[in-house]
């Protein structure tokens, strides 16, 4: 059965934020059980407040362009180039 975009309440925040059919199908993939339980946004704070970040390095949220995965980088992309999370870029590289 195709997976379907789906409503999430973030339970940080309490606002509501759309979990992808490609992030359902990523997650299963890597074989998580539970859907997230925060917004982008939120696990983003959350991982900065956990691992320090890379010393104040403003990271921006973007989606993958191959995969749809929401990922973060430490630029800003200007939009005339592809975007790629970590694992689809080095898949890329590898070739």
């Amino acid at each position: 059965m195709p997976f379907q975009d789906k409503t999430i309440k973030c339970r940080d925040c309490g606002n509501d934020f759309v979990w992808t059919a490609s992030e359902q199908e990523f997650y299963q993939q890597k074989g998580f059980d539970n859907p997230p339980a925060r917004c982008p946004s939120c696990r983003a704070a959350r991982k900065q407040q956990r691992f320090g970040g890379q010393q104040g390095r403003k990271m921006y949220d973007v989606v993958c362009a191959k995969c749809g995965k929401p990922t973060q980088v430490p630029f800003q992309p200007k939009g005339d180039k592809p975007v790629y999370c970590s694992d689809c870029f080095r898949q890329m590289k590898g070739r």
